[in-house]
């Protein structure tokens, strides 16, 4: 055998399965065999077995060609057998059109073109091309929804009545005018009060006639009668008309028991203004400034009762006013506080402990001038000598302890509960004394005026220590706490020229 030259195949390897020879059913195969290399017909050996035929495979039929009844009454088969529908073809994608660019055309020179709102003139000038403005805004809510034209109505049925479009207006119209009568009442009665102010200042610098008195009495009472009813909620014409009535009827008739009756009318109506004028106040500074605004009111009501010039003794007087101005504060503190159930176990001590001091100093005032020993009433005489000879005038005990405390807490404490209505129905032991300050005639304006400023100031100190140590048991702790607690103290209530 001669070496592989290239581009030949090489003789195959000889196989150890070279010697058998496969028959089928003892026949030689069809066909030629091509001996290897050293390999005779009859060295191989025949195999005589005959090759086992492999079974047929089972045939499932299908079973959509088996019958299901005699017909198919359902077209399950003709649905199965239907081809299913070709899927819609898209359409196909189209450039997007592409405007034509024209040239630009030069516009020859036209004459000047005025503008409609500078109407200046421009030369040469070209309009622009404006867009067209679409509005944007959206329809307004307040239209009615159109009717519809298939709604039957059942039986019994009520439409609403049709909403006028102009009832807000007119509601804004007629509270604006509420207000500009509210306010031309105001300025009727302010200039009024203002008046009479100045005719009782000329009464008492002895400047005028001697009806100048009676009339600004007459003005400051109707003025605050007026006022007492509008921040009550009475009746404040009919009120003011009494006033008025009561208070000529004392002057022109000139008797001592009709001036004593409109001097105590006077007094009393001067005190309750000046408590119940308060607002409350949340901070300390602002309680000191209605003190303040209720100690004014109470002066010029104490003008206008001496102006009446009474006739009684001052310490019935004085008895009497005390005792017909508390009775008429509860009563109004009452409706303000909603009764005695908001008044609460703190409310109910203050009541308590309030009435007690205002019975124990009367009753002891009243001890000491009646039965009191030589010695001991003496001592008191000198005291009270040497206090006017050193400071001018001797503070009012009442005033100092209840009154001024009692008006500086419960504004305070109005700003944050209801019951300071109760604290400042004792506020009346500090402007009923100052209303009837002027009806000693052994006290001078100037005695009288010191005597007040003294009792206002000391009571004022009494005051803030209650306010510290009510806040110290009840309140927050720390500076910035304290700060929060009164910034959160907000309770509505009417303003000062507002009824409540």
């Amino acid at each position: 055998m001669s070496a592989q030259r290239p581009g030949r195949r090489a003789a195959p390897k000889p196989s150890r399965f070279g010697g058998f020879k496969v028959t089928r059913n003892g026949k030689p195969p069809a066909g030629r065999r091509i001996a290897g290399p050293g390999d005779t017909t009859t060295s191989i050996p025949v195999v005589q077995e005959p090759l086992r035929e492999s079974e047929p495979m089972a045939v499932h039929p299908d079973p959509l060609d088996r019958p299901l009844l005699d017909s198919d009454p359902f077209g399950i088969r003709a649905a199965l057998s239907t081809p299913a529908a070709p899927a819609p073809v898209a359409p196909p994608v189209l450039p997007p059109a592409v405007a034509p660019v024209l040239p630009e055309v030069t516009l020859p020179a036209a004459g000047p073109v005025v503008n409609h709102v500078s109407q200046d003139a421009v030369v040469g000038a070209v309009p622009p091309v404006v867009e067209p403005v679409v509005d944007l805004a959206p329809a307004p809510l307040d239209l009615p929804p159109a009717p519809d034209p298939d709604f039957r109505a059942p039986e019994g049925y009520v439409a609403e009545p049709p909403v006028p479009v102009a009832v807000d207006r007119e509601r804004s119209e007629a509270s604006l005018q509420r207000r500009r009568a509210a306010r031309a009442r105001l300025f009727f009665w302010s200039c009024l009060l203002l008046a009479g102010t100045m005719l009782l200042g000329a009464a008492a610098l002895h400047r005028g006639p001697e009806w100048l008195d009676g009339a600004g009495a007459v003005c400051v009472l109707a003025t605050y009668a007026w006022a007492v009813m509008a921040r009550t909620g009475g009746r404040q014409v009919v009120f003011s008309v009494l006033a008025v009535a009561i208070g000529v009827t004392a002057v022109a008739w000139d008797e001592p028991i009709l001036r004593s009756g409109a001097a105590v009318l006077t007094c009393v109506t001067s005190a309750l203004l000046a408590v119940v004028l308060t607002v409350p106040a949340r901070t300390f500074l602002a309680a000191v400034r209605e003190v303040v605004v209720a100690t004014a009111i109470a002066s010029i009501g104490a003008f206008a009762t001496v102006g009446f010039e009474p006739v009684a003794s001052t310490t019935r007087f004085e008895y009497v006013t005390l005792a017909v101005g508390f009775l008429l504060m509860f009563a109004l503190v009452w409706r303000f506080a909603a009764g005695l159930h908001g008044l609460g176990t703190r409310g109910l001590v203050i009541v308590v402990v309030g009435s007690l001091v205002l019975a124990v100093s009367l009753v002891y005032t009243e001890l000491l001038r009646s039965y009191g020993g030589g010695g001991l009433a003496r001592s008191g005489d000198d005291l009270a000598e040497w206090m006017r000879s050193t400071i001018g005038a001797v503070p009012r005990p009442l005033t100092i302890f209840l009154g001024v405390p009692a008006l500086v807490w419960g504004v305070h404490m109005r700003a944050r509960r209801r019951q300071g209505w109760w604290v400042c129905a004792f506020g009346a032991a500090a402007t009923l004394p100052v209303a009837q300050r002027l009806v000693n005639l052994d006290t001078s304006y100037v005695e009288a005026g010191l005597q007040t400023a003294y009792s206002v100031a000391l009571g004022l100190v009494v005051g803030y220590l209650i306010i510290r140590l009510d806040l110290a048991f009840t309140g927050q702790r720390g500076a910035r706490a304290r700060a929060a607690e009164e910034a959160h103290a907000v309770r509505p209530e009417p303003p000062r020229f507002s009824s409540l």
